[in-house]
């Protein structure tokens, strides 16, 4: 569209030359085939059919010397297609300039330095947009970049914040249950023992209830380690950790779509059956690739491990091969993976096909 509208403002210029002539027949026809050769050679730009055209244009200009007025519209087209010298036949053939007049040759002389002048001015100015718009380019990538990079450190951090959180939760724990709950649990045997020696019938009642208290409190204060440490445990650190400690020969892809809030014994239940699950992977496939998918659904949760090996899973540590469905096929194993995952009452398969051995265990979650 530019272009279009820099050759009407071109043919403007030549237009007054054509206007000049004597004649009208002439004239209109030479001005009928400038414009036809011109637009064919835009239609056809970048090939040698516009060339030829604009070469036999400037030709023309020999027998038709009123067709020197479209010069500056063949020589812009020339300048488009990088080849200015295909109007150099037109000032061959222009011993005949004589039959214009001269307002006509300033016409021409004009036209031709303004289409010079203004597709140089341009073409700078097309040049400076490349190069503004290469700019900004590059400017927006690294700016892309920096934010991905930003975004990578952000998550960085908060993983680093959130792996001292569980840290510090772990420890406390332990402080909790080192130094508080052995003194609760002196304090408790030491109630036991004076309840034991007491033959005073009226600290017998205050002895009991001291000792009630203190059981309520043990009982208080283990629960509340037991909550802190299932808190501490990040079952996707977990996961990840063992995928990435994998034997190298497999190859091992971890898929985790679960939230933050998942009870402590279905962690500790997930962890212990994937272990066991890539251990016997390791010792008894045959195959290159462990899979590991735990998803978190509205009402269960569902962990997927298999192998593409063609021996199945072995049962544990007797070394056996899982043939059957059948509880007395199985070994160690499997059956402490069916017990872990009775203890939450979840319901584990064993699949064993030509593509590998499947572990798939559902977990409901509790009203």
């Amino acid at each position: 569209m530019n272009r279009l509208i820099e050759k009407c403002a071109v043919f403007l210029l030549c237009l007054p030359g054509f206007l000049m002539a004597g004649s009208v027949a002439v004239p209109v026809l030479a001005l009928l085939v400038a414009i036809s050769l011109s637009a064919a050679a835009q239609l056809f730009t970048g090939s040698v059919i516009a060339w030829v055209l604009l070469f036999c244009g400037s030709a023309a200009c020999g027998p038709l010397p009123i067709l020197l007025c479209a010069l500056p519209m063949f020589l812009y087209d020339a300048l488009y297609e990088r080849k200015w010298w295909l109007v150099i036949p037109a000032v061959a053939v222009a011993a005949n300039i004589g039959d214009l007049t001269v307002p006509q040759i300033l016409c021409v002389l004009t036209g031709l330095a303004v289409t010079l002048i203004w597709y140089l001015r341009v073409t700078g100015l097309s040049q400076s947009v490349d190069r503004l718009t290469t700019l900004h380019d590059d400017i927006t990538e690294k700016n892309l970049r920096l934010a991905a990079q930003n975004k990578r450190l952000f998550e960085a951090q908060d993983n680093e914040v959130h792996v001292a959180t569980l840290t510090e939760r772990n420890r406390i724990a332990r402080e909790i249950h080192d130094n508080v709950g052995h003194m609760l649990t002196r304090s408790i045997l030491q109630t036991g023992a004076l309840q034991i020696i007491n033959k005073d019938e009226a600290l017998r009642e205050p002895l009991a209830e001291l000792k009630n208290t203190l059981d309520g409190a043990m009982t208080s204060i283990r629960a509340s380690v037991h909550d802190l440490h299932d808190d501490s445990i990040d079952l996707r650190r977990v996961l990840t950790e063992m995928a990435d400690s994998v034997d190298k020969r497999f190859e091992t892809s971890l898929q985790y779509d679960a939230g933050e809030h998942i009870p402590g014994e279905i962690k500790l239940c997930v962890a212990g059956i994937v272990k066991e699950g890539i251990s016997n992977a390791v010792k008894h496939s045959s195959g290159d690739r462990i899979e590991i998918i735990f998803r978190e659904h509205p009402a269960f949760y569902q962990l997927l491990l298999s192998d593409n090996g063609r021996t199945a899973l072995s049962g544990g540590e007797s070394g056996e091969v899982v043939t059957s469905r059948e509880p007395g096929s199985r070994g160690i194993g499997l059956r402490n993976m069916e017990d872990r995952a009775g203890s939450v009452g979840g319901r584990i398969t064993f699949t064993r096909s030509a593509q590998g051995f499947r572990i798939f265990l559902t977990i409901p979650k509790q009203a």
